[in-house]
């Protein structure tokens, strides 16, 4: 006999107290810390408990007894149900503040460490259709919202183009309007939508990989020029043909794109690393700017998503640096070498590590076509290339910059950078939480001496910080 499930209270006129981490909000209740989506701190709310541990639950807001007074209202038809921008029901300047006292709570709670006064963080000017790239999916399996599960209709077109629904890999929400990127990738989707369903085209069913049209991928850059990648599984001629019709259509509909590329994935799962961009039309790369450098992106390369924004960051970096032209910089996770061709200028040598190869090779066309001639960039595991012996080989350097993942650095990686004791540290992350883990282990040689966050992504929780560690007198090489 199947246990019977132990039904999950609810609690009334909860009222909201503080955010959290993945775009959350808080209340609490007695000794109970309740996480709740898709509220603000004001909101008085029944909350719905869904999973319960021992101090702490996860919640849905069944009812709203009271708004809070600065409340902001949603400016996208898909709020609620996409799962992204989470942060749209709260004003940008509110956004802003939690970002900050994210930042503070983490590198004092977390590291535990003697900070200096925090700056505040920079805001974004744009706070929409500020990103430079977007992937949709396709889907023959589209989400119905919970009005359209009410109204109890069998749907004749059950395709889409859109993105993932959080917790389900298989469905996926039709996108009408997005806010992210220029309204010309809203455009080309429908436009691939609609031409996709007048000629029935099979969409892919993401559980069994039977279908054909999979990704549609658009980049913009601020010089203009405008990459479109469409991806799809092909195994017949006369699919290809098909498709090849598709991309015709786009390249009529579209003569702005300057770089129309195609690739064939047959694989059951979505990344493209792994294989062959083919160009239907155009080039096949776009070029970003950023203070009269030019950087090239391919189909597959990294670039910070939100241009503008990346371009106040690395100003931050740079100057943090406090580079005379007479240092050698160690840009560590450089990535396709932004940061390092962008301080190069103001550098006596740069090295740039890096795990991907072919980012590497990006990093290497970028100082080439800007005519840097004082950067050299080395591809390998982190904890693997960063060692004494390359220290030795290379050269202490006098300043380290580092920008890793969320996962923040390897504890090889901070004992090397012990090792060489450069005189500072500029260390640029997306996750202030790992960071300040990573300045607790550095805090036995470096001071922290300056902190600025920076917003990337306006209505999400998501926020960039820079700090800059500088060399303790008592620990400098000199007494070494």
């Amino acid at each position: 006999m199947a246990r019977k499930r132990k039904e999950l209270p609810l609690l009334e006129k909860v009222e909201i107290t503080d955010v959290a981490a993945e775009g959350k909000a808080i209340a609490k209740v007695n000794d109970l810390v309740v996480f709740v989506p898709y509220v603000v701190p004001g909101d008085i709310v029944d909350l719905q408990i869904k999973r319960k541990k021992h101090h702490y639950a996860e919640a849905e807001a069944v009812k709203f007894h009271e708004y809070a007074k600065n409340r902001a209202v949603p400016f996208c038809q898909h709020y609620g149900v996409c799962g992204g921008c989470k942060w749209q029901i709260l004003p940008y300047t509110e956004q802003l503040r939690f970002k900050q006292k994210q930042v503070v709570d983490n590198l004092t709670r977390i590291g535990k460490i003697e900070l200096p006064e925090i700056s505040p963080i920079l805001g974004s000017e744009k706070t929409q259709f500020y990103r430079n790239k977007l992937e949709y999916t396709f889907s023959n399996k589209r989400w119905l919202t919970a009005e359209e599960v009410k109204e109890n209709v069998v749907y004749e077109q059950m395709n889409a183009v859109g993105f993932h629904i959080p917790n389900a890999f298989d469905k996926v929400l039709a996108i009408e309007k997005c806010w992210l990127q220029d309204d010309v990738s809203n455009r080309i989707r429908n436009a691939v939508r609609d031409y996709a369903y007048e000629h029935n085209y099979p969409f892919i069913n993401l559980r069994t990989h039977e279908g054909m049209l999979r990704n549609l991928i658009v980049r913009t850059s601020n010089t203009g020029e405008l990459m479109v990648i469409l991806v799809s599984k092909i195994e017949r001629d006369e699919e290809m043909e098909l498709f090849k019709r598709l991309l015709q259509f786009v390249a009529d509909s579209f003569p702005e794109i300057t770089s129309l590329l195609y690739i064939v994935n047959n694989k059951c799962n979505d990344t493209i690393t792994d294989l062959d961009v083919q160009v239907f039309k155009g080039k096949d790369h776009i070029f970003e700017e950023m203070e009269g450098l030019r950087f090239k992106v391919g189909p597959k390369s990294f670039y910070q998503t939100n241009s503008e924004q990346a371009y106040h960051l690395y100003k931050v970096a740079r100057d943090f640096a406090g580079l005379t032209s007479n240092e050698l910089v160690y840009d560590l996770y450089t990535g396709t070498g932004t940061i390092a061709n962008f301080v190069s200028r103001q550098a006596k040598r740069v090295i740039g590590i890096e795990y991907v190869p072919e980012a590497i090779e990006d990093a290497k066309v970028n100082s080439e076509i800007n005519g840097i001639k004082n950067t050299l960039f080395f591809a390998g595991d982190m904890k693997d290339m960063l060692t004494q012996d390359f220290i030795v080989q290379y050269g202490r350097p006098d300043v380290i910059i580092t920008d890793p993942p969320r996962a923040g650095m390897h504890p090889d990686v901070v004992n090397v950078i012990l090792f060489a004791h450069p005189r500072r540290i500029v260390y640029v992350s997306c996750n202030p939480a790992t960071q300040a883990r990573d300045l607790q282990l550095l805090d036995i040689k470096y001071r922290v001496k300056a902190v600025q966050p920076v917003d990337m992504f306006p209505h999400t929780h998501h926020v960039e910080n820079v700090v800059l560690l500088e060399l303790r007198e008592e620990t400098d090489s000199s007494n070494l």
